[in-house]
């Protein structure tokens, strides 16, 4: 039954909603992300190698600046979807599902923009004085629609519980257990007892560990990668034909396997995308709900970088590094690795031993820093749909702070279970809730479309 939900909530009609989506919204911003790569670029990536502001203004509470929002939404983004997803998508789909994740990220990036500058644009403060934005803000204060609001907050919630933390705990212990040795229990205790440390201390100690651990994880892993690369430089041309070949062979539009082939590019390709970058689902909105220091443009451009720097770029990085080890489409088909370990594989059979500690390091950094990003998501979504749900009920407000605690044990307990249990179901329960999620949020984007502003332009 659930395999069966998973199929028809991920099936043709939700991806092509999403690259229907990105696609429209390009055409509305005028290629704003190809274009405007000036703009966004040196509004974003560029604004850190110039000299630094004066220091504005004290935050308030609950809040971050724009740069500790960018990587906190970029602890969410990179995690296990850059490793495991993009092995899995060139095993289950070829070389080809790498074009289409380039099409999924190029094109969600303007999804991400628009989001986040909605979220922004609609967000309020709640009883606390503390910022609510995403989705939830736009379905209920820019159309009026509490309700659908109420139900995508739900679903946020369910995801954050599953996606957001026994899949990334599933990962670290799997992890632990390979390079260490480390029992699952043992795993469960010291990686429950790190998140919950770090999530009780809110988004400020949140912020200040996504700070430090994602640049130097992410400066790591793309030096050893570029390491790869260079020692298979000879290969990269062959890698880079096959994976347009894959994507586009004209005659596989005559059908036969080729035609099922690139279906399943398209397919895996997109899904994948959309896993890492998370654009359409909302999150990155969320995320950047609690900045200030900043307008709805600026923090659209950001997670349009963020999305840029996850896909094109990291995700990239990995797919190049297993084309090129293990020999192209050939090679992939005679491996017998999928996930990580197939990543795993790769950098070992090119850098040795130090090959195989990288990848298990990155995926334990970026796992664990999705974990306690999506913890804060989950904590700003449950403020959301309490904000909601008392104006109906009056008394749950009062309930506010036992039930934001009784958050902090329910994710921790399914950070535990991940690391103990098998998650095959979880794995498709939490797609379903992903895909669930855009739904609303897409619609939102849509029937908000007027409102949205790219770049420089003016109300």
């Amino acid at each position: 039954m659930i395999h069966w939900l998973h199929g028809l909530v991920w099936g043709p009609g939700l991806l092509c909603l999403l690259l229907g989506t990105g696609l429209f919204l390009t055409w509305r911003s005028r290629l704003f992300q190809i274009r405007g790569f000036p703009v966004w670029w040196k509004a974003t990536a560029g604004s850190l190698f110039r000299k630094k502001k004066e220091a504005a203004g004290t935050l308030s509470a609950g809040a971050v600046n724009p740069i500790q929002a960018a990587c906190t939404a970029l602890a969410a983004t990179i995690g296990t979807g850059n490793i495991v997803g993009v092995a899995t998508a060139l095993t289950a789909g070829g070389p080809g599902a790498i074009f289409w994740m380039w099409i999924s990220a190029l094109l969600g990036m303007m999804t991400a923009y628009s989001e986040t500058y909605l979220g922004i644009r609609y967000r309020k403060r709640g009883a606390d004085g503390q910022w609510l934005g995403g989705p939830c803000a736009c379905l209920s204060e820019g159309l009026g629609m509490p309700g659908l609001a109420l139900l995508y907050g739900i679903l946020c919630l369910l995801a954050s519980l599953g996606m957001g933390s026994m899949v990334q705990s599933n990962a670290m212990a799997q992890t632990l257990q390979f390079t260490l040795n480390l029992p699952n229990l043992a795993a469960g205790i010291l990686i429950t007892l790190l998140v919950t440390g770090i999530a009780a201390g809110g988004i400020g100690r949140i912020a200040f560990v996504s700070q430090g651990l994602i640049p130097a994880a992410a400066l790591v892993y793309t030096v050893f990668s570029a390491a790869v690369l260079w020692s298979c430089r000879e290969r990269i041309p062959s890698v880079l034909a096959e994976i347009f070949r894959y994507a586009l062979l004209p005659e596989a539009f005559a059908g036969g396997t080729a035609g099922y082939g690139i279906s399943r590019a398209f397919r895996y390709g997109i899904a994948r995308g959309v896993f890492s970058n998370e654009a359409g689902l909302g999150t990155l909105a969320g995320l950047h709900s609690a900045t200030e220091e900043t307008s709805p443009g600026e923090q659209g451009m950001w997670a349009m970088f963020e999305v840029f720097f996850d896909t094109i770029f990291i995700c990239t990085l990995t797919a190049l590094v297993i084309l090129c080890a293990a020999g192209g489409a050939e090679g992939l088909e005679r491996s017998a690795c999928d996930g990580a370990a197939l990543t795993g594989w790769c950098f070992q059979k090119v850098l040795g031993t130090a090959g195989q500690w990288l990848v298990s390091g990155a995926m334990l950094v970026f796992a664990f820093s999705t974990t306690i990003a999506w913890y804060f998501l989950g904590k700003q979504t449950l403020k959301a749909v309490l904000e909601l749900a008392g104006k109906a009920f009056p008394r749950l407000r009062l309930w506010e702070e036992r039930l934001e605690l009784a958050y902090l044990f329910l994710y921790g307990y399914a950070v535990f279970l991940g690391c103990v249990c098998s998650l095959t179901a979880v794995w498709e329960l939490s797609d379903i809730w992903n895909g669930l999620m855009a739904v609303p949020n897409l619609a939102a984007l849509f029937l908000l479309r007027k409102e949205l502003r790219f770049g420089g332009e003016s109300g």
